[in-house]
């Protein structure tokens, strides 16, 4: 019963065999007709030919049918199209490329044609190994030939194994074609045919490292793109050694400036830790690629970055499962001065870093000090990314990481500089005080330098109070030692920096430490070059007195003026212009407010001494000019307690008294000008009494004369101004041979050629000669007062209107000693004047006043 049915399978079956051979000999005739054309002379005739196998091929037909086409496609087609490839005409070879690709397509076992399709691409993309250009000249068609070649990889699969040679070779060439889509599709071509073959493909795929590394600069980003992921799927099918020589080239495509390329980094490297057979062993060299793509300015790619890494941390994690029992068991919590904003790494991504730390961190701490600012601006970015994994860790390899930080902080990169900060705070989040504390310490105390006092500031601003706190006092006087040994504004900055991250940590423990602290602050505030430091001192000297609960920076002067003072003045005989206890001293004078009046059996000794003839001309202007400035508000400041007339004699003796004396010289003629600005301050300043006033007039009056004679205009209206303060508190007992005396020296300063300094010399003679008035025997000042009259006339006759305005004034003020002198003098001169009415105006004034008793 069986056997019929056999049978008539097998008859079932023949017609349809019989039907394929039937359409194969169809097409095998129609073929024979068209084929001779392709050897025709002429090149319009082989095209015509071409286009007719197109339009056969293109048509429904036999040659539709696989099967059919199997037979006259291997037999008759493929060997004379791989002839026109080399077709001088290039419409030709163009159509002989595209009948290729409909042929494979249609073939029902396309790679039967690989031993023959194969060569001739590689003939036409390569030529012989030592052609440097490929045959084929045009690069439309070498577009083309790579897609044939890629469509080959596509449709055989595996069977390309025997043909790697032929396909490589032509890659190898492609690869560095001018064409940059020639370029793309070989990387797309060359990745596609490492899948396919991957068995047979490790062997021979170090020979495109080469070409895909020279392509993966190419100027076109889309190029990059295509090299990049070419040259993963190379090395994850190929030989995983070759993960060495692509490194650097990775590396500096992190640079690059499209985010495409720099996401295709990402992407491949994490595939790489992922999948690559071998990747224990460069974990350490594609860790920090992909961490490095954690700080992309491109959201997209730091996404793809943070995945792939979280990834890869929870697949070695689960495949080291055994090793990591204990710590997945028993998992500490997170620690709670955990840096804020930052999500905590999975347990396999941090004991990755932490395992391979060591390998990494030297040729990171290298590449953060490279000459090119790109790599170290990254180089920067990835350390405070691994220390984030290494945590407590990071303890053992912290000196090699505080030399780098050290040395990058005074990068001149802004960029650099931030990442290291940041490594700072880490280090001072996750290793212990006691720990950086001695070895940032013990730099400083040998090299202070501004790199090191930021990094310092930063680890304390990322360590918590509790451990930073017992450190408070010693990281204080340390800081004190170290505040002098350097006047550069970016070294007083980070010194700033380090008090304002110790009160911000430690808030009312700073405490213990205020008065080094002040110390600190006060060094800064006097050596600042800036304003804005000046003012940033200032107000963290504020926050460390509300840390202190006191009112404000006056009262933290009030409680610590006696050590500071002692401090500053123990070198006082020592001092130039250019001490910074000198700065120190000025400042403290000056900020300190009513603590200054508290403090002047410290202050005023120094003030005597430094003040000496003897002692350095620019430390004395300085000087003076702290003293003017505390004087004019001497209430408020030097006088608060009411103290500082106790003080006058040596005021008035020991200083004012030696720097008013005459010396040759610009600088001796500045200091006097220096001292009668201050004698000014101290007589206006409304602390002295009348009698206190006159104990200075009767040591410095002669001095004071003498500086009416000086070059500086200042200083002469100055002295006018003081021997009038000094005239009006005089009493009826003064000399009158020291009171004649005067006024000679004022008449001369009505001849000043500055006529400021003539209306002070006006003003003073009206207050002379009201002291003439109240002084007894007016007889004996009848003379100097005639001699006055007459040149006073003269002046009169001044061509400045506001002169004459003030002339008539001190005229009219003495008309009363002895008028009918004056009328006689007037008379006398009175044709003689061109302004004859100031002349009437004052006889009018004698006539109506009558004349003093």
């Amino acid at each position: 019963m069986a056997a019929p049915g056999v049978a008539e399978a097998v008859a079932a079956s023949h017609p349809a065999e019989g039907a394929e051979m039937a359409e194969a000999a169809e097409l095998s005739r129609a073929l024979s007709r068209l084929l001779p054309g392709l050897e025709a002379d002429s090149k319009p005739g082989r095209r015509r030919a071409l286009e007719a196998l197109r339009r056969a091929l293109e048509e429904p037909g036999p040659a539709a049918d696989p099967t059919a086409f199997q037979g006259p496609w291997a037999r008759l087609l493929l060997p004379r199209l791989l002839r026109c490839l080399s077709d001088p005409a290039e419409g030709c070879r163009a159509l002989a490329v595209h009948l290729l690709g409909l042929g494979l397509r249609r073939a029902a076992r396309p790679r039967d044609a690989l031993p023959r399709l194969l060569p001739a691409l590689a003939a036409r993309l390569a030529g012989p190994e030592p052609a440097r250009r490929p045959p084929e000249a045009c690069e439309e068609l070498r577009l083309a030939l790579v897609q044939l070649l890629g469509l080959a990889v596509d449709l055989c699969g595996a069977a390309l194994a025997p043909h790697l040679d032929d396909a490589l070779r032509a890659l190898r060439c492609s690869l560095l074609d001018p064409f940059a889509a020639v370029r793309r599709e070989s990387c797309s071509c060359a990745a596609a045919l490492a899948q396919a073959t991957p068995d047979h493909f490790h062997m021979q795929s170090e020979s495109l490292i080469g070409p895909l590394m020279q392509t993966i600069s190419h100027q076109h980003w889309k190029v990059r793109v295509a090299a990049v992921e070419a040259t993963g799927a190379v090395i994850q099918f190929g030989n995983g050694k070759s993960v060495d020589d692509v490194l650097s080239h990775f590396a500096q495509r992190l640079f690059d400036d499209v985010p495409q390329v720099r996401q295709a980094v990402a992407s491949v490297v994490g595939g790489w830790l992922l999948r690559l057979r071998d990747r224990y062993s460069f974990f350490h060299k594609l860790i920090p690629l992909l961490l490095s793509s954690l700080n992309d300015e491109v959201p997209e790619v730091r996404q793809l970055a943070v995945s792939l890494w979280e990834d890869v941390g929870l697949q070695w994690q689960k495949e080291n499962e055994e090793d990591l029992k204990d710590k997945l068991d028993f998992a500490p919590p997170t620690p709670p001065h955990y840096p804020p904003h930052e999500h905590r790494p999975v347990l396999g991504c941090r004991e990755l870093v932490f395992r391979n730390l060591s390998k990494i961190l030297p040729a990171l701490c290298h590449d953060i000090t490279d000459w090119v600012v790109g790599t170290r601006v990254k180089s920067a970015q990835l350390l405070p990314v691994l220390l984030l994994h290494a945590e407590d860790h990071a303890t053992q390899h912290l000196e090699i990481v505080l030399r780098t930080l050290f040395q990058a902080c005074t990068d001149e990169e802004a960029a650099v500089v931030h990442s290291c900060t940041r490594s700072a705070e880490l280090v001072g989040t996750f290793v212990s005080p006691e720990v950086f504390l001695r070895l940032i310490l013990s730099t400083l105390k040998k090299a202070p330098s501004a790199s090191g006092l930021l990094v310092l500031a930063s680890a304390m601003r990322g360590c918590p109070r509790e451990a930073l706190q017992p450190h408070l006092a010693a990281i204080a006087t340390e800081l004190a030692q170290v505040c002098q040994a350097s006047e550069n504004d970016l070294y007083l900055e980070r010194l700033l920096l380090c008090v304002q991250s110790l009160v911000s940590v430690c808030r009312e423990d700073c405490g213990v430490a205020s008065l080094q602290l002040m110390d600190v602050l006060l060094t800064i505030v006097a050596l600042a070059g800036a304003t804005g430091l000046r003012d940033k001192a200032q107000e963290t000297m504020d926050l460390l007195a509300r840390a202190e609960g006191v009112g404000g920076c006056q009262d933290l002067y009030r409680k610590h003026m006696g050590p500071l003072l002692e401090w500053v003045t123990a070198s006082h005989l020592n001092w130039t212009a250019h001490s910074p206890e000198l700065l120190q001293f000025s400042v403290i004078i000056t900020q300190s407010g009513p603590a200054v009046g508290e403090a002047l059996p410290h202050v005023m000794p120094t003030l005597r001494a430094c003040l000496q003839p003897s002692r350095d001309p620019q430390m004395r202007l300085k000087l003076f000019s702290i003293l003017s400035t505390v004087l004019l508000r001497a209430t408020d400041t030097i006088d608060s307690q009411g103290q500082f007339p106790s003080y006058l004699e040596t005021v008035t003796k020991d200083i004012l008294a030696p720097n008013l004396q005459w010396h040759a010289g610009r600088t001796a003629a500045a200091i006097r000008t220096a001292a009668v600005s201050c004698l000014w301050a101290l007589t206006s300043s409304e602390v002295l009494s009348a009698k206190q006033i006159q104990d200075v007039q009767e040591t410095l009056m002669p001095q004071v004369l003498t500086t009416l004679e000086e070059d500086s205009q200042m200083t002469r209206l100055i002295s006018c101004r003081i021997i009038n303060t000094f005239l009006k508190t005089s009493d009826s007992m003064t000399d009158p041979e020291k009171l004649i005396k005067i006024y000679p020296e004022l008449l001369k300063r009505l001849d000043d050629v500055s006529n400021d300094v003539r209306m002070a010399a006006a003003s003073t003679l009206v207050t002379w000669l009201q002291c003439v008035k109240g002084a007894d025997g007016k007889s004996y000042y009848q003379s100097s007062v005639q001699y006055l009259y007459r040149e006073l006339l003269v002046h009169l006759d001044d061509p400045e209107r506001a002169i004459q305005d003030a002339i008539l004034e001190v005229l009219k003020e003495g008309s009363g000693l002895f008028p009918d002198l004056l009328v006689r003098e007037t008379e006398a001169v009175i044709h003689k004047h061109r302004s004859a009415t100031y002349c009437e105006q004052l006889l009018q004034h004698v006539q109506a006043v009558p004349a003093t008793q």
